[in-house]
C-alpha cells in the first residue's frame, strides 16, 4: 500500500550549540599568549645582551648579521658564536677579537709598570697629574701633560725635554720593550704663539715630539718601532675651552693594537678549512 505524501513525517534535527559569555571557544587567545611571552622573552634578552661585555657583543651581532654563515663556520662545533660572511671571514674576526684581548691585557701590565716605576723615582712629586696612561679601542695612549706653572717636561718655547723628561722617556721605553707595537709620537702645544714666522708651534710641536724619539731610542727603544713622529702645534688642544691652558701642552705616545696579517692568516685559515673537509 503506497503512503500518501501528507501521511510522511517530517523529521527536523536541531543542533545545539554552548557558548560562554556568547562567544564560541576558539585560539585566538592563545596566539595573544604566545606574543607576549615571546615579546618578553625578546626583551629578557635584550637587556642580557646590554650588560654583557663589548666583544661578546660584536660576536652576537655577527650571529644574527648572518647566521647562515655562521652555521658553515661552526657547524662541526668549533665555536658556539661567529661572524662573517664565509667560515674564513668568522675565523678572521674571531681571532682578531682574541688578539686584542691579549694586547690590552698586556697593555694593562705595561701600565701597572710605568705606574710604578714613576712612584719609585717621583714619589716627592705629583706625576699622577702630568703623566696619563689609558687604553683606548685604538690602543695605548700615554700622555705627558704639563702642570700648571707648564715648564715640568719643557720649558717654555724650548723643544729640548728637562732631566725630569728624559728620565720618563726611558722609564717609557724600557716598559714597551717587552712588545712589539709600532709607536707614533705626537706634540702639542696650546695657543699661544711662540718664535717667528719661520719658527711657529708647528715647527716646536714636532721638535718636542722628536725628542721624545731620541731620548726613548737613547733608552733601548728600536728604531725600527718608531711608524711616525708628528707634530699638531694647537690644532687639538686638550682643553678646548682654554686654549692657554698648561694641559694643552703635551706629548702623546700611542701604541695602536697590531692586527694579525690578514691576507696570510687568511690563506692559513683557508688551507686548515680545507684539509678539515677533505
Amino acid at each position: 500500500m503506497a503512503v500518501r505524501d501528507r501521511d510522511r513525517k517530517i523529521v527536523v534535527v536541531r543542533k545545539k550549540t554552548t557558548t560562554h559569555g556568547g562567544r564560541s571557544h576558539g585560539g585566538s587567545w592563545k596566539v595573544a599568549y604566545a606574543d607576549f611571552v615571546t615579546a618578553l622573552m625578546a626583551f629578557f634578552l635584550v637587556m642580557w645582551i646590554v650588560t654583557m661585555d663589548a666583544n661578546v657583543k660584536e660576536l652576537i651581532e655577527g650571529y644574527f648579521s648572518n647566521p647562515i654563515g655562521f652555521k658553515k663556520a661552526y657547524g662541526a662545533g668549533t665555536n658556539v658564536l661567529a661572524v662573517g660572511n664565509s667560515p674564513v671571514e668568522a675565523e678572521l674576526r674571531r681571532i682578531r677579537i682574541a688578539s686584542r684581548e691579549v694586547q690590552r691585557q698586556r697593555f694593562e701590565e705595561i701600565r701597572a709598570d710605568i705606574l710604578e716605576r714613576l712612584e719609585e723615582l717621583y714619589a716627592a712629586i705629583d706625576l699622577e697629574a702630568q703623566v696619563e696612561i689609558v687604553i683606548t679601542d685604538d690602543g695605548l695612549r700615554i700622555e705627558m701633560i704639563e702642570a700648571d706653572d707648564g715648564v715640568v717636561f719643557f720649558d717654555l718655547g724650548s723643544e729640548q725635554p728637562r732631566p725630569v723628561a728624559v728620565e720618563i722617556f726611558g722609564v717609557i721605553a724600557r716598559a714597551l720593550e717587552r712588545i712589539d707595537n709600532d709607536i707614533m709620537i705626537e706634540g702639542h702645544t696650546d695657543a699661544a704663539q711662540y718664535g717667528t714666522r719661520r719658527y711657529t708651534n708647528w715647527e716646536l710641536s714636532v721638535a718636542r715630539a722628536n725628542a721624545a724619539r731620541r731620548a726613548m731610542e737613547e733608552n733601548g727603544l728600536a728604531p725600527h718601532r718608531i711608524l711616525e713622529v708628528r707634530g699638531y702645534a694647537d690644532r687639538k688642544l686638550r682643553v678646548p675651552d682654554d686654549p692657554y691652558h698648561a694641559a694643552n701642552r703635551r706629548v702623546s705616545i700611542l701604541i695602536p693594537f697590531k692586527d694579525p696579517n690578514p691576507a696570510l692568516l687568511r690563506a692559513v685559515i683557508e688551507r686548515r678549512l680545507t684539509v678539515e673537509t677533505d
